[in-house]
């Protein structure tokens, strides 16, 4: 049965909707991709406000994608941990979030147009791609996160490729010094993913979903997401060591506790709600990694 959305909590539902937690996931990157051209050109404010606002939307609508198709195929219930839940709790129709979906896809698409009339008109089948595989994550005859691809799918969509589009739109290029300073974006937004099936593995599994994390275990995808980690930050290390970064790319470290705490979770619980923690801490690597990283790219731009 369907229930009345009180009006002091009506906001709070649709704020939910999104998956907040998840938004760092696109926001970082497009500021990544824009501090890394800084040191080339000068910045156009524009653009990098709709690539902000562009890929927003595309992460919030395909949460709602995520919410309206695991309700279709009976994934999600009133105790189902790390969901929006304005479905199966607030009794908001189904019809309503796949429609704010694709109203949210048609405002990225309008804002895309724009920016590639200002950049590039190859930046429309870039863009269309990766609309299409926000929309596959879950939906379709075969999602995305239905296989053992969730990961490398999201973390090159939405680390890599947003990095070096937001790079692309200043620049007008695209560098291997973006390609490589993109790889630990990737990484720790595969992470995000990884964190995510690992917390659902059980409940993946009941649906039919062939997770990374249940193909290789639980305790090996906990030792896979610590692999993650450890590779974005030693990508770091070495680009300093070897001179393409200045010492001051090193102030990610202050972030290692997020990672480390998030892994000492996972090893000791396996409760949906007990890892939840850990699931944040993952989502704030990506976040605070990701501003330490562009904050140390700052200072080396204007210390050098």
């Amino acid at each position: 049965m369907q229930q009345t959305l009180k009006a002091d909590e009506g906001w709070r539902i649709w704020w939910q909707l999104t998956r907040p937690h998840t938004l760092t996931a696109s926001f970082v990157p497009v500021l990544l991709g824009t501090i890394i051209a800084f040191s080339e050109t000068r910045v156009n404010v524009t653009l990098f406000i709709l690539m902000m606002l562009v890929t927003l939307f595309l992460q919030a609508a395909t949460n709602m994608f995520n919410e309206y198709y695991d309700f279709k195929r009976g994934l999600d219930n009133e105790q189902s941990v790390g969901i929006g839940g304005t479905i199966v709790r607030n009794g908001v129709s189904p019809s309503t979030v796949l429609g704010l979906a694709l109203a949210l896809y048609g405002a990225a698409a309008l804002m895309g147009l724009y920016i590639a009339g200002s950049t590039s008109w190859w930046l429309i089948a870039v863009g269309g791609v990766a609309m299409a595989i926000g929309y596959l994550y879950t939906g379709g005859p075969l999602p995305i996160a239905y296989t053992p691809l969730g990961e490398l799918f999201s973390g090159v969509t939405m680390g890599m490729a947003i990095v070096l589009i937001s790079y692309f739109i200043q620049t007008g290029h695209v560098s291997g010094w973006a390609i490589a300073l993109s790889i630990p974006s990737m990484i720790l937004v595969g992470a995000i993913m990884m964190s995510n099936n690992i917390r659902d593995l059980e409940g993946d599994k009941e649906g039919g979903r062939k997770t990374l994390a249940i193909l290789a275990g639980r305790e090996n995808a906990v030792t896979i997401l610590l692999l993650f980690f450890a590779v974005s930050y030693l990508w770091i290390l070495i680009m300093v060591l070897t001179g393409l970064l200045t010492p001051w790319a090193l102030l990610v470290f202050l972030s290692i506790r997020k990672p480390i705490g998030a892994i000492r979770i996972f090893r000791k619980e396996n409760v949906p709600l007990k890892v939840m923690p850990a699931m944040k801490a993952t989502a704030q690597t990506n976040t605070i990694f990701g501003f330490l990283l562009c904050l140390g790219l700052l200072l080396g731009y204007w210390t050098n």
